[in-house]
């Protein structure tokens, strides 16, 4: 999945318009302007079509905690140069407050099964024997999980 897909699904998700997508940029400090949302939210074929930076999307997923979960205590953390799907998964896991149980249920809900200790590999660091890469497929599955679970319910 590229950064633009999952910025269009969570905005689907959260039902938020082009600004308030705007806003949580903000949440982090960072200035976005509604033109550049609107641009990164176009489809791959529209000439207008802007590519959205792993920088870009880390910043929105730190705004996305900031604003669901509340800012942390001190310097805020700084938005990673590169993502993979382990990074996403485990940043949106924290915004929207969600446990292992939380996970599971979501993914029954699409009626895909993971395992515990499938999803607790995805949440390892990378120098753990344990460790396993978070491939699309399951990535698309939790996002749709989530559109399913918070679609229309308005999370502020």
């Amino acid at each position: 999945m590229d950064n633009n897909d999952i910025f269009r699904r969570l905005r689907y998700t959260l039902g938020y318009n082009d600004h308030q997508m705007a806003k949580v940029f903000a949440e982090t400090g960072s200035v976005i302007n509604q033109e550049s949302v609107t641009l990164w939210l176009k489809k791959h074929e529209d000439p207008q079509f802007l590519a959205m930076s792993d920088v870009m999307l880390a910043t929105f997923l730190n705004g996305l905690i900031n604003k669901l979960r509340g800012k942390k205590d001190g310097p805020q953390p700084a938005p990673e140069k590169t993502l993979n799907n382990n990074i996403i998964f485990r940043k949106l896991r924290i915004a929207f407050n969600l446990q292992s149980d939380d996970i599971l249920e979501l993914f029954s809900t699409i009626d895909k099964s993971i395992s515990e200790h499938e999803l607790s590999a995805f949440f390892r660091k990378p120098t753990s024997s344990k460790y396993r890469e978070c491939n699309d497929q399951y990535l698309r599955y939790f996002l749709s999980g989530l559109q399913k679970k918070f679609q229309g319910s308005n999370i502020s």
